[in-house]
């Protein structure tokens, strides 16, 4: 089994960064490798797994500084990672989670589970569908998206305005109920969460009645979104802080919006680049033309040189998708389909043997060329 990466390599940062800037890096990084942003890529999965697996223990102030003193070794919940000599001094990343299991709590007068703290609110995803036209050159939508916000009656407490939560009476506000328990080691003090309050410390006597108590009401909310020139199908907007409102006045989560294009009628997208296929008639093939061609900014006059071949592919430069960063836009490129008639009168049809006896080829046979071709390759 491969070894762990330093948790500060991971993130990017030394060990001597702030608790604010170990939130920016994972940030950071966490958008970058997001399993939205990355569909499908594999690595990029690992990788977002391993940036939450470091922030983790970064981000917390007791596993950060037992990580800092015992290493991966302070985080293996199968060790005595933090133990310094005697009971009294056991760190619970280890062998508390041993006594939890065997006895119930966490042991030793602390809680595997604190009370709960400030919580980050639920992410939104959204599917948007536009059009070819405006995925190459951005738009601004308007969208409506239902999440849960604070209510307003009660200021997001659940309590009901004029009142406010009372503290649990059966842990005293503190969110845990400790009791003693005997053991072959000797008498310990387990805390679990108080299942009065659910860990909160405090009970709602009189509820709002706009939430029910809830400190939450669910709202239809219409936002404009600016789509970026350039985006394809499958891609993310992610919008900071747009997703459901945060618990204990956690921040608020985000907003993900995956693009959906619809194919067009008659361009498709290759990167950058825009296909198109135009069909010419025999005569505009053998004599050359000019013709109107269709480009996502209107029609162009292109010349088409006599003899062309049909498959043969031209160069519009400029004419593609716009780049999402950056300037400049990528080019269209023209394939040429000569159509062959399939009706012809009497008079069109004397007019191609003519034709055909003044080029000196004979209708009924194939060219010389190519049937000498076809000799050499199955050795005839």
């Amino acid at each position: 089994m491969a070894a762990k990466r330093d948790y500060y390599e991971v993130l990017g940062v030394d060990k001597s960064a702030s608790d604010a800037d170990i939130k920016k890096a994972y940030r950071k990084l966490a958008k970058q490798y997001h399993p939205d942003v990355n569909p499908g890529d594999k690595t990029a999965e690992a990788k977002f797994k391993e940036i939450n697996e470091a922030y983790e223990v970064l981000g917390d102030p007791q596993k950060r500084a037992r990580y800092d003193q015992f290493g991966h070794a302070g985080m293996d919940s199968n060790g005595f990672g933090g133990f310094e000599g005697g009971f009294g001094d056991f760190d619970l990343g280890g062998i508390g989670d041993i006594f939890e299991t065997f006895f119930g709590g966490s042991g030793f007068g602390r809680s595997s589970k604190s009370r709960r703290g400030p919580q980050k609110g639920a992410d939104l995803k959204y599917a948007m569908e536009i059009s070819f036209e405006e995925a190459a050159f951005g738009i601004e939508k308007e969208i409506t998206i239902n999440r849960a916000e604070d209510c307003t009656t009660c200021g997001g407490t659940g309590a009901k305005p004029g009142t406010s939560p009372s503290t649990c009476k059966h842990c005293n506000g503190t969110g845990q109920i400790q009791y003693k328990q005997n053991t072959p080691f000797g008498q310990f003090i387990n805390v679990k969460t108080c299942d009065v309050c659910r860990g909160e410390g405090k009970i709602i006597t009189q509820p709002c009645q706009t939430c029910n108590g809830k400190g939450k009401v669910r709202k239809n909310i219409k936002m404009k979104i600016d789509v970026p020139a350039g985006i394809d199908d499958g891609q993310t907007i992610s919008i900071r802080g747009e997703g459901e409102s945060g618990f204990k006045g956690g921040p608020a989560g985000d907003l993900f919006i995956s693009i959906r294009v619809r194919p067009h009628v008659l361009f498709q997208r290759q990167g950058n680049d825009v296909i198109c296929e135009i069909p010419i008639t025999f005569v505009q093939a053998a004599l050359g033309a000019e013709m109107e061609v269709p480009t996502l900014d209107g029609k162009v006059k292109y010349t088409i040189p006599e003899g062309t071949q049909t498959g043969s592919v031209f160069r519009l430069k400029g004419k593609g998708i716009p780049f999402i960063r950056g300037n400049g836009r990528g080019d269209q490129y023209v394939k040429v389909n000569v159509e062959v008639p399939r009706k012809l009168n009497d008079r069109q049809k004397e007019i191609l043997r003519q034709f055909s006896e003044v080029s000196g080829d004979d209708v009924h046979e194939q060219r010389k060329s190519f049937f000498d071709k076809m000799k050499d390759a199955l050795g005839m």
